[in-house]
């Protein structure tokens, strides 16, 4: 039977997978008249995107302007990962997501310069850290050519459908590891890239922006999905930012239970504790998974200490998004 990645097909993902094929459908019936609009400005934006998730700290005007060839100040560093970030999207189409040569290229043209082995497996342990904590051991060096190898023979044989297939093989990229650095803005053009192949149109939308807008929330899937060796809550962080990339003008469509939370914070700024005693609830796991989590990942609410997500003061208000919303 081969490989197969673990996840799990929710009631969440069926539904979000049916938002996102209608919205391709919808963009694909008005691509002629959307696309010119969108290359080249979207690109600038995936890229900035992209990078920033990875600190690099340049504005979208910095970014065009050294895509424009205009002289910027600011470290070489991050003026090279712009470059390479830039050359790594233009060759997009030249690239096979089921291909281990192609995948060691696009890490070449990515980290060229900036580190020592661009294009090589990482011949050493790795693991992801958080603050001081490790929140990701990755699997063994030794053990790496073979499980991309799995990988990628799986993204070719796959069945599922291509929007589910592409968050799995972004999720799998990370959870592997596979380089020494830059494995995170891979997983990022990978995905894209297998996009593109099925729908040439993602290659000029910026999923990139969505996922940085929202990138607490992309990480805390990854370690969720970690934690239990099951990438379906990756998969349905991905599928809605899918969603959103491509309906970026459409109001967001809201369960019921974000609608009661917007309604409940209304314009004010209210804690946890408050916020349940509002909702009549009094288990927090099923507040934060039903209410809070999701209407934070479409960008409806937000903390008010953003630099201190844990802080016995944090508060949560309504965003500008949220705000029309419940109007």
């Amino acid at each position: 039977m081969g490989y197969t990645p673990p996840y799990t097909l929710t009631p969440t993902i069926v539904r979000l997978l049916a938002d996102a094929a209608e919205a391709v459908g919808r963009l694909m019936g008005e691509q002629e008249r959307v696309a010119p609009r969108l290359r080249k400005e979207n690109r600038i934006r995936t890229i900035q995107a992209t990078l920033q998730i990875e600190q690099n700290t340049f504005s979208l005007e910095q970014v065009t302007a050294i895509l424009e060839g205009k002289r910027v100040r600011g470290s070489q560093r991050e003026i090279l990962e712009v470059k390479n970030a830039s050359n790594a999207y233009q060759k997009l189409s030249n690239w096979n997501p089921a291909s281990r040569k192609d995948l060691l290229e696009a890490h070449r043209v990515l980290m060229e310069g900036l580190v020592e082995c661009p294009g090589r497996f990482r011949s050493k342990g790795v693991g992801v850290v958080q603050g001081s904590r490790v929140v990701h051991m990755a699997p063994p060096a030794m053990r790496v050519p073979a499980l991309v190898d799995d990988l990628l023979e799986w993204s070719k044989k796959t069945k599922e459908h291509p929007l589910v297939a592409s968050c799995v093989l972004h999720y799998e990229l990370e959870f592997i590891h596979p380089f020494a650095d830059g494995n995170g803005r891979l997983g990022r053009l990978w995905q894209t890239l297998a996009l593109s192949k099925w729908k040439p149109v993602f290659a000029d939308l910026p999923l990139e922006s969505v996922v940085r807008d929202h990138q607490e929330s992309y990480y805390a899937s990854l370690g969720v999905s970690d934690k239990a060796a099951d990438c379906a809550p990756f998969i349905e962080f991905m599928l809605r930012a899918i969603v959103q990339t491509l309906t970026p003008q459409v109001a967001p469509q809201v369960t019921p239970q974000v609608a009661a939370l917007l309604k409940a914070i209304g314009s004010r700024e209210l804690d946890r504790a408050h916020l349940q005693e509002k909702l009549g609830l009094s288990d927090r796991k099923s507040f934060r998974a039903l209410y809070l989590a999701p209407a934070m990942e479409q960008g409806l609410v937000e903390f008010t200490l953003p630099d201190k997500p844990n802080s016995r003061l944090q508060k949560y208000r309504a965003t500008a998004a949220g705000k029309a919303v419940s109007r």
